[in-house]
């Protein structure tokens, strides 16, 4: 590539034909690689591609989220939660983070929420009665949901008239019975969203990758690495994920980094 030399760092997918990066080597298609700018260190840069670049994407492109809206993130201590968190507060959004702890609650609300709230201390309807009471009864702009199953069905309900609700997971591994009364009179949208099969149906990520390491090296986004842990323990790595035992992202390094 004219634009890139030999040695120089950079950021990159896998162009959404492959599981990820579990090698020491890769190749990948010249359109899902940009430089890394100064000021972003490799274990941040490794935490951009996926939940960052998802959480920009849907916040900026699909949701459209600007300053006078009222943004609810569900899950907002995972990794697509506490990017979506900030990069929605740096519009000016009133941001409303949903966690399903008092402790991740409280840990969502370091990354600039306006309010947080403990889903356990709200299960099910309860939620929904709680988003729309802080929403003066509306209904929020837009409803972030990184969860799925039941929980979509909760997030129609939440929206406000003419809102936009953002499916980008299911990790619940349920199936969502939703009502359809429950958006279609508020003339809600509805978008779907994941990222691998946007990059096979022709996305190129080069200019929003650039756009968010920006950001990340002037200083607007906190990036939380939890753990950088080397390749030959991934295991271990998955296994903290599975425990939801983590606060922030796990990283695994192939040698040094930085």
């Amino acid at each position: 590539m004219a634009d890139l030399a030999v040695g120089q760092r950079v950021i990159a997918l896998d162009g959404g034909k492959s599981p990820g990066f579990y090698a020491q080597l890769a190749v990948v298609p010249a359109n899902q690689v940009v430089a890394l700018p100064d000021g972003v260190a490799l274990t941040e840069a490794a935490t951009l591609p996926i939940a960052w670049l998802s959480a920009w994407y849907c916040v900026r492109h699909l949701a459209r989220v600007g300053k006078d809206d009222t943004v609810v993130v569900k899950a907002a201590a995972s990794g697509v939660g506490t990017a979506a968190v900030q990069i929605a507060a740096e519009t000016g959004a009133r941001v409303i983070a949903l966690a399903g702890s008092a402790d991740r609650a409280a840990w969502a609300g370091e990354f600039g929420a306006d309010v947080v709230v403990d889903t356990s201390a709200h299960p099910g309807d309860a939620e929904v009665e709680e988003v729309l009471r802080l929403t003066g009864g509306r209904g929020a702009e837009v409803v972030l949901d990184t969860v799925g199953g039941a929980a979509f069905g909760r997030s129609l309900r939440e929206a406000g008239p003419g809102g936009r609700v953002v499916a980008l997971a299911n990790v619940a591994l349920e199936p969502s019975t939703i009502d359809t009364r429950d958006f279609y009179p508020k003339n809600v949208t509805i978008h779907g969203f994941q990222l691998t099969n946007l990059q096979l149906q022709g996305y190129d990520p080069r200019a929003d990758l650039r756009e968010l390491a920006d950001r990340v090296a002037a200083g607007a986004y906190r990036v939380p690495v939890e753990t950088v842990l080397p390749l030959a323990q991934a295991r271990a790595a998955h296994e903290r994920l599975e425990d939801r035992a983590n606060r922030g992202k796990i990283v695994l390094a192939v040698g040094a980094l930085d």
